[in-house]
């Protein structure tokens, strides 16, 4: 497994992973957001030839993370799956068989439309709106509020898809994937490959973490 980097928030440890996502260390909890899985067959449903290799290799991620880190639950700060159900959900359920005991919460984001029967009978445990653990609180929208949250509270979330642009010698330009850590809050990385990029510009004291191919890179 690639190296993971150590970030310490309010006294926890969290190790955020070049695979785009986070060890919650005293809670052996692993947090990922916007895995979008079946979102390649959702495109060859309407016709786009996008190889299913992609979603193979994100759903090989995924649970090759629970098997080495062996965490007590799964965390998924929405947009778990795509869209409507397709044959790559099936996939997925195989897979998750061979994990029983492994828990799965899902905070559902807007991608999540599957009927909650579909969640239940799969065993992942949803969530509506947000999810909190002591100081800590997981939602897919960064920009929502609520008024459960205080000034104390720090929360994770995912939805924007964030990344970095990084500019080399001359006029080299590279875009990489990354997290994105404010005073109070983390914007996790998609967990897909297959994703686009929204380009963060951090503020002052903000902290970013690009992932460049297997290694994570402290920019600020």
């Amino acid at each position: 497994m690639s190296i993971p980097l150590l970030h310490i928030i309010l006294g926890q440890h969290f190790w955020l992973s070049p695979q785009r996502s986070i060890y919650w260390e005293e809670e052996k909890t692993l947090i990922v957001s916007d895995t979008h899985f079946g979102k390649t067959g959702h495109f060859r449903k309407s016709g786009i030839a996008v190889p299913q290799k992609v979603y193979k290799e994100d759903l090989q991620r995924f649970f090759s993370l629970a098997f080495e880190l062996k965490p007590e639950r799964i965390l998924v700060v929405g947009d778990l799956f795509h869209s409507t159900n397709n044959e790559e959900h099936n996939l997925f359920l195989k897979w998750k068989n061979d994990f029983e005991s492994l828990q799965i919460t899902l905070i559902k984001g807007n991608h999540d439309i599957l009927g909650n029967n579909w969640y239940e009978n799969a065993g992942i445990q949803l969530i509506e709106q947000f999810y909190k653990i002591g100081q800590f609180s997981f939602q897919h929208d960064p920009a929502e509020k609520h008024n459960q949250l205080n000034e104390h509270s720090f929360v994770f979330s995912g939805h924007l898809h964030p990344g970095i642009h990084m500019k080399g010698i001359g006029k080299q330009s590279l875009r990489f994937p990354c997290f994105y850590f404010t005073k109070n809050q983390c914007i996790l990385p998609a967990f897909s490959k297959f994703s686009g990029l929204a380009i963060v510009k951090p503020q002052k004291h903000d902290q970013v973490y690009a992932i460049a191919n297997d290694t994570i890179i402290k920019l600020a």
